[in-house]
């Protein structure tokens, strides 16, 4: 049994700080463990939820990824041109739909299936959206577009192939840094075998 049983958390009040892209508010709770009850105050950052996916084509052992520019990389003094794994807002469309539209935006690859994997929050002490997470495969023929990412979001995005256990080794290095990427990488080298590799 959890010693959380009993514990009993409430929202007291609530207030929106800021507004623009994403939005962040203040939650105080009444947060009550044993015979006491405390007032917890906390700053949550929101957006829409999101979903990322790795990307692999069997026949070469090869995933693609994307580089792009991250303005809190960059602001924290470190290499802001991150390799990560295809991702995006859910923008009101299902989960599915959505990565498949930001595959194709950010890599040019029309992908057919793809498969569910699970949900997390990326980082649940503060953040509210949740990701989900997928993979497709693609095969070279699939690549329709150029990709790049759309004009219109001043995206500006760089498609990136290599062999998985090539990506891997770059977790170790310290060259991705992305957590959900580690993720999906992680997860794949797992699952080999059931991807084909």
């Amino acid at each position: 049994m959890s010693k959380f049983v009993d514990t009993k958390v409430e929202t007291l009040r609530e207030k929106t700080l800021w507004k623009g892209w994403s939005r962040l508010r203040e939650v105080v709770l009444g947060y009550t463990s044993g015979p006491e009850t405390v007032e917890l105050k906390r700053e949550i950052f929101e957006r829409d939820d999101g979903a990322t996916i790795l990307l692999y084509n069997a026949e070469l052992g090869s995933v693609v990824l994307v580089r792009q520019f991250r303005t809190p990389a960059f602001v924290n003094n470190e290499p802001a041109f991150l390799l990560e794994c295809p991702a995006g807002l859910l923008d009101g469309e299902d989960a599915e739909v959505a990565i498949k539209r930001e595959v194709l935006e950010e890599t040019g690859y029309r992908v057919g299936a793809v498969e569910f994997l699970f949900q997390a929050y990326p980082d649940p002490g503060a953040v509210l959206d949740k990701l989900s997470f997928f993979i497709g495969r693609i095969t070279a023929s699939d690549r329709v577009e150029e990709g790049g990412g759309l004009d219109s979001e001043h995206e500006d995005i760089e498609v990136v192939q290599m062999p998985l256990e090539a990506a891997y080794a770059l977790i170790a290095s310290g060259d991705i840094r992305d957590a959900k990427t580690i993720i999906l990488l992680q997860w794949a080298m797992l699952n080999k075998d059931r991807i084909g590799f």
